[in-house]
């Protein structure tokens, strides 16, 4: 494609991006050349010159030259996507498009497409590697998501559990059970707010963790420090 910005000849927009110091708007492409022919011309699927196909898939709007990766432009999101476009569909709010098994089964925050990664800081409506909608409705990337799961279960904006933990908090109950704590803390209470439900409890105090007495989540911070002594009174 030749750049309108600084019609200087490149494969793809992201070679021209890495390797000037501004990006290509592709929305704005005007003219390609053949690489057989090297005729240069209006941008289309198929050189005028010598029939050379540019591309198995050409989209008209973005000026997306690729192999077939059944791919689609959705106009909500304003760009092309790797389909099958039947698998997937455009959640208005969320401003994105999404799998078809997401639909009526994710929490929507609006216009959350248009945030960066938390984990790379990098954009998630334009990137290639696909987006994973979360609990709490927050996006990573995939990969940054799979990066994450090797350090932490939680969400890194709102704490939330990042995946169902309700096995492994069965499992912390079993250790809890079987680690009483010394007889000075026993009879220890502390306030908690859980990650999970937004919930306040006040429970016994536990050096493994302290569980929500509302929806059973460990996911849970202790709120305010305060400590209360039972059975001294």
């Amino acid at each position: 494609v030749k750049a309108p910005c600084c019609d200087k000849l490149y494969t793809c927009r992201l070679c021209h991006d890495n390797n000037e110091d501004h990006q290509l708007d592709r929305f704005k492409v005007k003219e390609v050349q053949c690489i057989n022919c090297e005729k240069i011309q209006h941008a289309q699927q198929t050189c005028e010159e010598c029939s050379t196909l540019f591309g198995e898939y050409y989209c008209s709007i973005c000026h997306l030259f690729d192999k077939d990766k059944k791919q689609y432009h959705c106009e909500n999101c304003g760009i092309c996507r790797i389909g099958p476009k039947e698998d997937f569909f455009h959640c208005l709010k969320c401003n994105l498009c999404l799998a078809m098994n997401l639909q009526g089964k994710h929490k929507c925050i609006e216009n959350v497409s248009r945030q960066n990664c938390p984990i790379c800081l990098e954009d998630i409506h334009t990137s290639r590697v696909v987006a994973h909608v979360l609990p709490c409705g927050h996006l990573l990337h995939r990969t940054c998501y799979e990066e994450m799961l090797k350090e932490g279960y939680r969400c890194p904006l709102c704490m939330h559990s990042a995946l169902d933990m309700t096995r492994y908090w069965r499992q912390l109950d079993d250790e809890v059970a079987q680690t009483p704590m010394p007889s000075e803390y026993q009879n220890m209470t502390v306030d908690i707010l859980c990650n999970d439900c937004n919930g306040r409890s006040t429970v016994q105090f536990h050096i493994l963790g302290m569980k929500c007495n509302i929806c059973d989540s460990y996911n849970t911070a202790q709120a305010g420090g305060c400590r209360i002594s039972l059975g001294q009174q």
